[in-house]
């Protein structure tokens, strides 16, 4: 729930209580929270985010599992039969384990990178003056977590914080795509359309060739099996490989435009900062180098200083 309170109430509610809060917060937790320890910004990223939801925990597992099997099927199955005598098996190997191992470490920090949430408690009278405002300014208070309410920051039900520029809460990732974790999920959706566009191409080149020779020489295992594994590769590489496609586009669009889903769904109108090449820069940190395809390298410390009240 969204809250609209004007300025110059908060000042004369002020005047007339010594409250600390405006209004008074009733949650215990967040009521011997000492100011101080609200600062004026966003939380930063923090290694130890994780969200306890049973559904965003299974989608998260079936996504290594997933990677684990395309691994297995293309490494064990396909490429294997063929490493004494070709070259190309171990290049295949070597590129197909890289994009695994990029789409796995981009998952794990989307995942347990904090997205951008707002303190909790963060709604008080000290809070408030030190915002700058003037009659007849409104400030945005999030009923649920007691905070100052930023544009573009939405409440989400499963991690029970404001987001700020929230685009959606995504299961597989077990997390909010925000602003400070966005790089990584659009990272997790290309390395995984990758994989899922390599391993078909493999998996149908193996097919005809083994078909063949009555796939002699092809397989460790026996051609029945294979043929399981082979067709189970597929289905995994066609669906996820449409499902990442479609989400990687839709979030590119996102930077380009400057426009979350939440807002797009809404229709929400507002004044858009920058053009396209600057909102790429922001997203993915800096200039276009290798740094924008690697989950390791972290946003710049300067990237868009927000303040609370920013409408």
């Amino acid at each position: 729930m969204t809250e609209y309170i004007k300025f110059e109430d908060i000042i004369s509610k002020n005047g007339d209580s010594n409250s600390k809060s405006v209004p008074e917060v009733n949650n215990k937790e967040t009521a011997k929270t000492d100011s101080t320890k609200m600062k004026l910004q966003c939380c930063r990223c923090r290694p130890d985010w994780f969200v306890v939801d049973g559904l965003g925990i299974t989608c998260s597992g079936l996504t290594y599992i997933l990677i684990l099997f395309g691994e297995f099927v293309v490494i064990g199955v396909i490429l294997l039969p063929f490493f004494p005598g070709s070259p190309w098996s171990y290049i295949h190997a070597i590129l197909f384990s890289c994009c695994g191992i990029l789409a796995g470490c981009s998952h794990l920090r989307a995942m347990t990178t904090n997205p951008g949430t707002i303190p909790k408690g963060n709604f008080t009278d000290e809070n408030v003056k030190h915002l700058g405002l003037k009659s007849g300014d409104v400030v945005v208070r999030c009923t649920r977590c007691e905070c100052i309410k930023t544009e573009r920051a939405h409440h989400c039900s499963t991690c029970q914080r404001c987001i700020r520029k929230m685009d959606h809460h995504c299961p597989w990732i077990n997390n909010c795509v925000g602003e400070f974790n966005q790089k990584y999920f659009v990272l997790f959706t290309f390395y995984i359309m990758t994989l899922s566009a390599y391993s078909m191409a493999l998996a149908i080149h193996y097919v005809l060739r083994c078909s063949d020779n009555d796939w002699k020489g092809c397989t460790i295992f026996s051609p029945p099996t294979t043929i399981i594994f082979i067709v189970f590769l597929l289905f995994e590489g066609l669906l996820f490989g449409l499902f990442t496609m479609i989400m990687f586009c839709t979030q590119l669009n996102s930077v380009i435009h400057d426009e979350t889903g939440i807002e797009h769904l809404k229709k929400e109108a507002r004044v858009k900062q920058g053009n396209w090449k600057e909102r790429l820069k922001d997203t993915f940190g800096g200039d276009f180098g290798i740094t924008w395809f690697s989950p390791f390298s972290s946003l710049p410390h300067h990237r868009k200083k927000h303040e609370f009240y920013d409408v």
